[in-house]
């Protein structure tokens, strides 16, 4: 396997590995959190809404996709690697590609018990601005607003 790896905008024909790729890392990063959507159900979504209608982008790498990030203005809405994929440099690419795509900033929004993704942040310039509940999401998991300034 080759650790060579391109980000590039999602197509049609990558939704269902984006989507697996969705999959798979949120159940290997967030084992307690509770999904409110069936795995079709976030297909179908990730299918018909996220690759059609955001700027959704993948990383390819020679085995298929490896990762996903999704902005939607100035909010980054999605990252999401591969399990097997983290730790090598992808991550840090989608945050410069997000950064270089909306200069004046980003927000995010991440759940308070994803530790490993709020030190990622932090270390990209982002701060935590804001932290909830979780009663505005649809998983009703307490969250934190992260957001960059350049």
């Amino acid at each position: 396997m080759s650790d060579e790896v391109v980000l590039r905008r999602a197509v049609a024909a990558d939704a269902r590995a984006a989507a697996d790729v969705y999959l798979r890392s949120f159940d290997a990063a967030l084992p307690t959190v509770v999904r409110p959507h069936t795995d079709d159900e976030v297909r179908e979504y990730i299918r018909d809404v996220v690759v059609p209608l955001r700027e959704t982008w993948v990383a390819e790498a020679a085995d298929g996709v490896v990762g996903l990030m999704v902005l939607d203005g100035e909010l980054l809405s999605q990252l999401y690697l591969a399990p097997e994929w983290r730790g090598r440099g992808i991550g840090d690419r989608f945050v410069a590609l997000a950064k270089e795509r909306s200069p004046v900033g980003l927000t995010l929004w991440t759940f308070q018990v994803n530790k490993p993704a709020h030190r990622f942040y932090e270390r990209h310039g982002f701060a935590a601005a804001e932290f909830t509940d979780g009663s505005g999401n649809e998983e009703r998991e307490p969250d934190v607003r992260y957001v960059w300034r350049p």
